[in-house]
């Protein structure tokens, strides 16, 4: 039986509108459950294989894990997910076909599901989304019925696309996430550009950087103010050439010279419209966070590894001295000590290796 104009409304809507929800999927697999007069409606999801692959459960109805536990007993989905691996996709089977061989283990079941509050049960493995595996399942009070079935199988395809859809964006997320804060630790913010040089897109960092001190607030659609005749052509002419069919390489260009904002410009990449990256580099003031992790990273007394990132900074040995309270010659044996535990020849090397170190990220 095939859905209906009502169930793409009630049903097919709310699950890929479910994909955006704070519950994935809850709206959908309440409105299934509903439909059916289920007590439990579950998504269940498994990333990878094997004893510890990670499984997710989207469900709607009652928590029976919740309630097995309570009661005492197993997780009667969990007892029997070893057997959803065998299954075909897209063919709905009836959760006693799996034990029809053994009456005593069938028996026993049984009397678990009763003290659960489940009679019937239906499920429908997905095909696999490269490692991710996945059911719709169904409990009721009462005996599951040729419709459910039917709902199930007529429904499984487009889950399955939900489902898809939902795997690639959590990817995205976690990327995006992890890509946020490898540059807000690095000090790095960005732009994005069109061929133009309007703003498409920008870090809330460097928004808030450029009002509080350039004195302006960037707009999506416009391009930047207050820059230099020269450098607002640099601009326009890298954008046209990294939004071109063959950008040529990152090149670097300064926005502004007073307070210095430096950026490395270039083509995006999987990016729905050609545009154009800018990557600018923000003050990383320092804390007492990067000398606590110098010195563990390198064994450090604490007092040298502030020396060491205070030099870093910038600071001169007697500047470096006088910010610590340290007379100059205990700062220069200071600085002897940590070039021989270091294994560098001099100031410069030492100041490359500390800016190479993730101590001092932010």
């Amino acid at each position: 039986m095939a859905l209906t104009s009502r169930d793409e409304t009630d049903l097919l809507l709310p699950l890929f509108r479910g994909l955006s929800e704070e519950s994935a999927f809850s709206t959908f697999l309440e409105r299934v459950r509903r439909r059916t007069d289920a007590e439990y409606v579950a998504l269940i999801q498994r990333v990878g294989s094997g004893p510890h692959a990670e499984v997710s459960t989207f469900h709607a109805g009652i928590d029976l894990r919740a309630r097995a536990l309570n009661a005492d007993s197993l997780d009667i989905h969990a007892l029997d997910r070893f057997h959803y691996d065998a299954l075909r996709p897209g063919r709905v089977y009836a959760i006693s076909e799996f034990f029809d061989h053994d009456p005593v283990y069938r028996a026993d079941r049984a009397q678990r599901m009763k003290q659960l509050g489940i009679a019937d049960e239906r499920v429908v493995r997905l095909p696999d989304i490269e490692d991710v595996s996945a059911w719709l399942v169904m409990a009721r009070a009462k005996p599951c019925t040729a419709a459910d079935s039917a709902l199930l199988s007529n429904l499984a395809p487009y889950v399955e696309e939900a489902l898809r859809a939902h795997v690639e964006l959590e990817r995205h997320r976690v990327r995006a996430s992890v890509s946020v804060q490898g540059l807000a630790r690095s000090a790095t913010a960005w732009m994005v550009m069109d061929r133009e040089a309007r703003l498409l897109s920008i870090d809330p960092r460097l928004e808030t950087w450029m009002e509080k001190t350039l004195g302006y607030h960037p707009r999506i659609g416009e391009r930047l103010r207050d820059l230099s005749v020269q450098i607002e052509r640099d601009l326009m002419a890298a954008a046209i050439d990294f939004t071109s069919d063959e950008p040529g390489p990152p090149r670097p260009l300064l926005l502004n010279e007073h307070p210095r904002l430096e950026a490395l410009l270039s083509a995006t990449t999987d990016m729905p419209r050609r545009s154009m990256l800018v990557l600018c580099r923000l003050p990383n003031t320092r804390t007492s966070e990067s000398v606590d992790r110098l010195a563990r990273l390198f064994d450090l007394p604490r007092r040298e590894a502030e020396l060491a990132v205070a030099l870093n900074e910038g600071q001169s040995i007697a500047e470096a001295a006088e910010h610590m309270g340290l007379t100059l010659e205990t700062a220069r044996n200071y600085s002897k000590r940590l070039y021989a535990k270091l294994g560098v020849r001099g100031q410069a090397e030492l100041v490359r290796l500390v800016s190479d170190s993730v101590a001092v990220m932010a």
